[in-house]
């Protein structure tokens, strides 16, 4: 801990604290995230997201690296958001920025270390040669990521470089030990269809001999029903009930 003249080695606890989730709070949305201040003030949320980079950029960053061009890593935050949920492709980064892949890592550590980001691993066994090695990339905190995309509503969002037609995979690969696999893929929508759960359902049958639950995780709450069955070993469930549903598992 920089700051510190011991390290308090076998003393010390040390906890990530994430923003509120929905379960934490009903106020939290993909435009507004979960930062208390930005929940505490919504009309206010641009104003503090906007102060929040500044700070950010002008403290957190300078104090892990001697980062010079802080215009261009701020273009870097809002690039990498833009591809969030997407494979991470360091290139792709860094050819419209005009730095090199080196520096893509660099910066995306920073990322991580501070705590902006969260880079998901792929699922390395092998179902075969149709499965994508590549990680994930994802924002901590969604409201940041629309405040650097400008995306303030569900309307701006259905025309974000958040949507994006990728064909045949899975957003998620859990592995709960004991060759138990849940997939997991997540859809901006209320009303769940056996359309969208058809890529999920051929994927299922490459991971045997493991044993597996599939489900399509979608954005309503409330009254409508928790799980569903989409098709035959696909089930639709509620953001809000999936925890539930996997630690009964």
């Amino acid at each position: 801990m920089k700051g510190v003249t011991e390290s308090m080695a076998g003393r010390a606890a040390v906890f990530r604290l994430l923003p509120l989730s929905h379960e934490e709070s009903a106020r939290v949305s993909p435009f507004t995230g979960g930062f208390p201040e930005a929940l505490a003030r919504p009309a206010a949320a641009r104003i503090w997201f906007s102060s929040y980079l500044q700070t950010y950029l002008e403290r957190d960053v300078r104090a892990v690296s001697s980062i010079r061009e802080l215009a261009t890593f701020r273009r870097f935050l809002s690039l990498v958001a833009s591809r969030c949920g997407g494979l991470l492709n360091k290139t792709d980064i860094a050819a419209p920025l005009g730095i090199s892949v080196p520096t893509v890592t660099e910066w995306l550590g920073i990322l991580e270390i501070t705590g902006q980001i969260i880079i998901v691993p792929p699922y390395f066994e092998n179902f075969g040669k149709r499965l994508v090695k590549s990680p994930k990339i994802y924002f901590t905190d969604s409201g940041l990521a629309c405040h650097l995309l400008g995306i303030p509503s569900a309307e701006a969002l259905r025309s974000s470089p958040f949507r994006d037609e990728r064909g045949l995979e899975v957003d998620f690969v859990l592995d709960l030990g004991n060759r138990k696999l849940v997939l997991l893929e997540a859809k901006a929508t209320r009303t769940p269809t056996p359309d969208l759960a058809r890529p999920l359902a051929v994927l299922a049958k490459s991971v045997s001999p493991h044993e597996s639950r599939s489900y399509l995780v979608h954005s309503a709450t409330g009254e409508a029903a928790k799980s569903s069955s989409l098709l035959p070993g696909v089930r639709s469930i509620r953001v809000d009930a999936l925890g539930s549903v996997l630690e009964a598992w």
